[in-house]
């Protein structure tokens, strides 16, 4: 057996789904603040912050694995609170506007995570896809005959940004479900095998009895 590297293999956060995700879940943000709440308020600059954190959060710790699994742990829940804080800000906004927050069962949720979009972009044109479908087979049926009422013009038009912020809490519910796991997993770990100092007494005990 090859003797237990002092540090271990670590810094690939690029390939966990959970960083995938959750960086995906920060350009929907960035475009979703840009687009739809005033650049000057506190509340963009909060939204775009949090989604960051989640992002940068998962990447610090993923580096400091390698002689802290404490700090792994940590940094990882900071990036989970962090989409936390992002969840409620966007279900705020949703609630302030009278918009709707699909519920868990909405079959539109599913359709989002099987299109499987890996740029912020391809999740805009879902958004502008799901929006024609809305339009023509929403909630109340197929439109009636005839000209449309002013009234359901403002709410066809008023459809992007609840349909536009429900995706992004669709992203963000994966990328917290992943990190519930990753975090499981590292505390586990960290708990069956300890960390850096419990890695080094194990070298130094291996070493003096060669």
């Amino acid at each position: 057996m090859e003797p237990e590297p002092l540090i271990p293999k670590h810094g690939g956060y690029r390939k966990l789904r959970s960083f995938q995700v959750a960086q995906l879940a920060y350009d929907v943000t960035v475009r979703f603040c840009d687009r739809y709440i005033e650049k000057r308020s506190r509340t963009h600059d909060q939204m775009v912050q949090a989604a960051r954190s989640g992002v940068q959060n998962i990447a610090e710790g993923s580096k400091a694995s390698g002689t802290s699994k404490k700090m792994e742990l940590k940094l990882t829940n900071v990036a989970r609170a962090s989409l936390e804080e992002l969840k409620l800000d966007y279900e705020d906004y949703l609630r302030h506007r009278r918009l709707t927050l699909w519920p868990e069962d909405d079959p539109r949720r599913k359709a989002l995570v099987a299109r499987r979009c890996a740029t912020a972009e391809e999740v805009a044109l879902w958004v502008k896809e799901q929006h024609g479908r809305d339009g023509r087979d929403g909630p109340d049926g197929p439109p009636k005959r005839g000209a449309p009422s002013m009234k359901s013009i403002q709410s066809n038009q008023s459809t992007y940004p609840e349909i536009a912020a429900n995706a992004a809490l669709v992203l963000i519910g994966v990328a917290c479900a992943l990190l519930d796991r990753q975090i499981e997993a590292q505390a586990a770990a960290f708990t069956e095998e300890g960390g850096f100092t419990e890695r080094l007494h194990r070298i130094r005990a291996e070493r003096r009895r060669r």
